[in-house]
């Protein structure tokens, strides 16, 4: 080799090796963040149990400027083993605020529902539901997720995303976006994590702010909610450039993140998505004369159609109403179209949660009964979804035949929801629909009244004085005095919530036993015993489950671990003998 080409060669590599040297001294000295999306549980260190991970809650501040406000949206807090056990069924769930159960939280997410049900449907197995979606995002958050989702080894990923295609985080219309085309947005995704262009982003952040409160600014503390923030383009046509993008971003997306999970071998589950239509009146529509494209047109020919009890037409009027509306906040028709269409891929299963909410509503259209507002989903409606996944999954015969099939009946009377979440997210709702785009100018909170007690207690935590395990340890107390389905609900609820705490899963595995669900019992107990080995009560209850159910063989290792932790307990030392004796041992 010459030396010119040395030269050549050496000049070449100086940019990178500068590049390199200060993204390492950038990292050396602990400049910038990294936000991944699955954290260490912080007490883990301190606890016998085994380690948990969790999502990161505030996992949205990865799309922002490091000193910037972020909207406040968050994951909630649901734990998984960092390691996964052998056999576990494990699942991840993916979407924006609707597959999270938002305004009621994780109870009613398509994760919290299924989470419960399938704990029921296969007692033996470890299983874990886990929720990564979050409001006010799209398919650019999808697929960011995949790669770290991939690495938590699912056995399955669902989907219930489409309506913050234009008006979300790095949607097309948002106020929020990184970059004017899906091409620079992706390479944006790819480059956040850098040191480098984390400090390029918050320099630029810091000479470009502004004092005054903008549209769309973050820190505008007139704008109550994240809805009257977020709406940079307020008109986007039907068919218009901006509402084909849109359209693109989506298909785009999913494609790549269909394809990430194809080559790791994990099905996807992907829904039809739903909105209000009977019930929620266009957000902006054209001001010139009624016209084909006239979404305010279509919504009053609905309601007429409805009073002739047409309703095959007027239901086809109420989706031109939604499909023409300015302001994008619901997914237009052609969102299910593209979601229909990816999954005829391999590996990929349709989940019709959107015909499902139709077969429930009145007059087989989709309104107030089923939706708080333009899309968030009553309970009622929340249970629709959350059991069209249920059934898909049975239906698949991925994970072989269900054990034990929860119906829609069973499942309908045993929801993970307690009354107090219940009007605790109406009232969430009563806010959101105090401002825009609900209203032109914010109006006073109009909260529901509070009636009962329970309704006493979500107000209470809409007031931030209260959390989630105060509206549960209430109910537990409550309960135990007057309502032993409400008791063992609260118990499992808690217990579930906080795998890693001994007492809280004895306690569940207990009340199990004494309601004689045998087969559910163990779980809680061999977590309980996982947080704490040296409980022999722990151990006990685990051979009674077992016992009962007339697994003797399970029972005898624990009632042997019993006599070596106190040889002198009186009720192992007289059951083990009769078990040896019934074994042949």
């Amino acid at each position: 080799m010459n030396k010119t080409r040395i030269y050549q060669l050496i000049a070449l590599a100086i940019p990178f090796a500068f590049f390199a040297l200060l993204e390492g001294g950038l990292r050396l000295f602990d400049y910038g963040r990294a936000m991944p999306l699955f954290m260490d549980y912080p007490q883990a260190e301190n606890s016998t149990a085994p380690h948990y991970l969790l999502p990161r809650p505030d996992v949205v501040k990865r799309y922002f400027p490091q000193n910037s406000t972020p909207p406040s949206v968050t994951i909630e807090t649901n734990f998984f083993l960092k390691n996964k056990p052998e056999g576990a069924l494990r699942i991840i769930v993916q979407g924006g605020s609707t597959a999270a159960g938002f305004p009621f939280g994780y109870g009613a997410s398509i994760a919290g529902m299924l989470d419960y049900r399938l704990k029921q449907s296969f007692p033996e197995r470890t299983v874990e539901v886990i929720n990564t979606a979050l409001a006010a995002v799209n398919s650019y958050t999808v697929l960011d997720f995949v790669d770290e989702i991939i690495e938590q080894q699912p056995d399955a990923v669902l989907i219930y995303a489409g309506h913050n295609e234009y008006l979300g985080i790095l949607g097309v219309g948002s106020a929020f976006t990184a970059a004017n085309s899906s091409a620079a947005t992706l390479l944006y995704l790819k480059l956040k994590d850098a040191r480098i262009f984390q400090l390029l982003q918050n320099t630029y952040w810091h000479f470009t702010k502004s004092s005054a409160p903008q549209k769309g600014d973050l820190n505008n503390k007139q704008a109550r909610t994240f809805m009257s923030k977020v709406a940079k383009h307020k008109n986007i046509p039907f068919g218009s450039e901006l509402y084909q993008a849109g359209l693109t971003q989506f298909e785009t997306n999913i494609t790549l993140v269909i394809a990430k999970y194809q080559a790791a071998g994990i099905p996807v589950f992907i829904s039809s998505i739903a909105s209000n239509l009977a019930d929620q009146a266009p957000f902006s529509s054209s001001t010139e004369k009624p016209s084909e494209h006239d979404a305010n047109f279509y919504y009053q020919q609905g309601k007429t159609l409805v009073t002739q009890a047409k309703y095959k037409k007027a239901k086809q009027a109420f989706i031109k109403a939604r499909d023409y509306d300015l302001l994008r906040f619901r997914a237009p028709s052609a969102i299910n179209d593209i979601i229909i269409e990816l999954a005829n891929k391999d590996s990929v299963y349709f989940v019709d949660a959107n015909q499902a909410l139709t077969e429930a509503a009145a007059h087989g259209i989709i309104g107030k009964s089923l939706m708080l507002e333009h899309l968030h989903p009553t309970i009622d409606g929340y249970f629709v979804i959350a059991d069209s996944f249920y059934q898909a999954l049975e239906k698949s015969a991925l994970f072989g035949q269900f054990p034990h099939t929860i119906s829609t009946a069973q499942a309908q009377q045993d929801i993970p929801v307690f009354d107090a979440e219940i009007y605790w997210g109406k009232a969430k709702i009563a806010g959101l629909m105090a401002d825009y785009p609900f209203t032109d100018k914010p109006k006073k909170v109009q909260l529901p009244v509070a009636k009962t007690p329970s309704d006493r207690l979500g107000l209470s935590a809409y007031r931030k004085k209260i959390g989630w395990l105060t509206i549960a340890t209430e109910n537990l107390n409550y309960g135990k005095k007057h309502d032993s389905g409400l008791y063992l609900k609260s118990a499992k609820l808690i217990a579930d919530a906080m795998p890693f705490d001994a007492a809280h899963n004895y306690r569940a595995g207990v009340a199990l036993i004494k309601q004689k669900q045998f087969r559910q019992a163990p779980r809680y107990l061999k977590r309980a015993i996982a947080a704490n080995d040296n409980d022999v009560n722990y151990q006990l209850a685990l051979s009674h489950a077992y016992l009962e159910q007339g697994k003797l063989k399970q029972a005898l290792p624990w009632l042997e671990s019993v006599l070596r932790l106190d040889p002198n307990n009186v009720t192992a030392i007289d059951v083990l003998p009769k078990v040896k004796s019934h074994l042949g041992y």
